[in-house]
């Protein structure tokens, strides 16, 4: 098999270990990741981290010359818990559907799928298409009414007392919670405590024993139902719904309205389909939890636990840990439609999955646009260090090629900047655009695309009305006839460079320039050649451009607006005569 060259990044390292685990486990046979996804609610870009990372490895194995499937496993059968915040076309009647399986949840008022589940996996799977993430989805709602898992049901429940022994090992009183918990942690409590099935119980036990199946009602649906008596010859279950009422006894040979308990159900499918690495958040990494018990209760399905490591969360520039049980918070799809795919994919590769990190939704993202293009600079000379050239390499390209790329890759600040200002006009974007650079013009917005795109979304949708760019009609008279002779002198020199610098490098070099020569430096000169008290001057100077231009002290940087604004209007509101 192919070698990896890429051998310095944490993709390499997990590859290296999860192909040697699986030859030992299963030689010879395809390598098995895995991935799980409830979809209780929209699906964050915290729960997109227990995709990408095995994705990344996956892709990796891929790249090598192996077989590998990433399997994602969707928690479509389990208990609708809550109705999320903030999810537009649903109300407070939706809580009568509480205890049912998200499949026979109706979904939001308005969608186009069929029940709960589906409409908020149909957001997630477009997102994970555009990402060129590859993998094999299973639903739980298919594989337990279809009867895939009725063996492995029985085996459970002929063992539900060694099931039961493991997990009275963790069993424990609930601890109270610290009272001097930070107010900026109440959402990161929440995401804990609400991070879909990691809360769920681990089984009934009453006067009838420990039974690790729960099923659901077959009068109303839901789970609220206790196991009252069952017979392992005969498979003859008994139960009763507290919710409604009802009571049936059934054969769970022939039953398939129910399903294990989530510290049972999952390490019977890392048994069941092989899983060799899969990793998990923190909150099902403690003592106790799901991830440590399932590592002993998969011994009794006959497997073993799948190596990988704990995932911290992601966060969002100025919010909390994100929780999708509070409304608003952002998915893969809102982050897409500001950003590029290359550039999502990198903030996933270059961290390590146990480093926290933040993706941005406000002025931040022209910041890592700028981080992310001066990294496509240094790969492309040769000059990047080896493992940012790898978090590169996997943010472009997958095992099955590149992902589609804007073809001219302007600045995302300038085109941010552009669309603010031309606020929906194509043709004068396109203006503006083709005179950035007069040597190679720009001869079709759909060269800058869909960088451009995702810029004019961002402007759009996240940038706050009272920050937005409004040129003036009409020059401001008063301010012009109140300015000193150095004011005056600095405007005057800026309209005497403007035609022989209108470029975006020329006019930037202008603007630096004017107040250096005012105070008798050359333009060229260098920061290091120059008194502190320029960089106070130029600050002075770029604040009264905005306010005769924008009526503000700041705005989008003034080469771009000059640009933006065009030369003749530029004259006219500096008051050329």
């Amino acid at each position: 098999m192919a070698q990896s060259t890429e051998t310095a990044d944490w993709v390499s390292r997990f590859a290296d270990e999860v192909i040697a685990e699986s030859e030992r486990r299963a030689p010879g046979k395809p390598v098995v990741v895995a991935s799980g996804l409830s979809p209780s609610g929209p699906i964050h870009l915290g729960n997109l981290r227990e995709v990408m990372t095995p994705h990344l490895v996956a892709d990796e194995i891929r790249r090598r010359g192996y077989e590998v499937r990433h399997l994602i496993s969707w928690d479509d059968y389990d208990r609708y818990r809550k109705v999320p915040n903030g999810v537009p076309g649903t109300d407070t009647s939706w809580a009568e559907h509480i205890g049912k399986p998200l499949t026979s949840v109706p979904a939001p008022a308005g969608s186009a799928y069929p029940n709960w589940a589906e409409h908020f996996k149909a957001a997630m799977i477009e997102a994970l298409g555009e990402l060129g993430v590859e993998f094999d989805g299973i639903s739980q709602t298919a594989q337990y009414t279809s009867g895939v898992y009725r063996e492995q049901i029985l085996h459970a429940m002929r063992h539900r007392a060694d099931i039961d022994a493991i997990l009275a090992q963790y069993r424990t009183k609930p601890k109270a919670r610290k009272v001097q918990q930070k107010a900026a942690d109440a959402a990161e409590l929440e995401a804990e405590e609400g991070s879909g099935a990691a809360a769920e119980d681990d089984g009934s036990s009453g006067s009838a024993g420990y039974f690790p199946y729960k099923p659901y009602c077959g009068n109303c649906e839901k789970d609220l139902t206790t196991v009252t008596a069952y017979d392992d010859d005969t498979t003859e279950l008994t139960y009763t719904c507290t919710a409604c009422g009802f009571g049936e006894t059934v054969r769970l040979s022939e039953f398939n309205r129910g399903k294990l308990v989530w510290k049972v159900d999952w390490p019977m499918r890392w048994a069941y389909e092989g899983v060799v690495f899969e990793p998990s958040g923190v909150d099902h990494s403690s003592p106790g939890s799901s991830f440590q018990v399932g590592g002993q209760i998969v011994g009794i399905f006959g497997g073993k636990q799948p190596i990988g490591p704990m995932y911290a969360f992601v966060g969002i520039s100025g919010m909390a840990k994100m929780s999708s049980s509070k409304g608003g918070v952002p998915t893969p799809g809102d982050a897409l439609k500001i950003m590029e795919p290359q550039l999502l994919r990198w903030l996933y590769a270059r961290r390590r999955p146990n480093q926290s990190f933040k993706i941005a939704f406000d002025q931040e993202i022209q910041r890592l646009y700028d981080e992310w293009d001066r990294l496509d600079a240094k790969v492309a000379d040769g000059s990047a260090l080896p493992a940012d050239a790898a978090a590169h390499s996997r943010a472009v390209r997958t095992a099955a090629g590149d992902l589609p790329r804007t073809p001219r890759p302007l600045p995302y600040r300038t085109l941010a900047s552009v669309a603010d200002i031309t606020a929906g006009h194509a043709d004068q974007a396109l203006r503006i655009l083709s005179e950035l650079d007069p040597s190679h013009p720009l001869t079709s917005l759909d060269e800058a695309r869909p960088r451009y795109d995702k810029a004019e979304a961002w402007i759009n949708t996240h940038v706050p009305a009272d920050q937005r760019t409004i040129v003036r009609e009409q020059p401001d008279t008063e301010l012009l006839a109140s300015l000193d002779e150095a004011s005056a002198g600095s405007v005057r020199l800026l309209l005497d460079g403007l035609a022989e610098h209108w470029s975006l490098d020329g006019l930037t070099h202008l603007v630096y320039g004017v107040p250096k020569v005012q105070a008798g430096f050359s333009a060229d000169a260098t920061p290091k050649e120059l008194p502190p008290e320029i960089k106070t001057a130029q600050r002075t100077f770029f604040a009264l451009l905005y306010r005769l231009l924008v009526g503000r002290d700041t705005g989008p940087r003034l080469p771009t607006l000059l640009l933006a604004v065009g030369q003749e209007r530029v004259r006219h509101l500096l008051g050329a005569a």
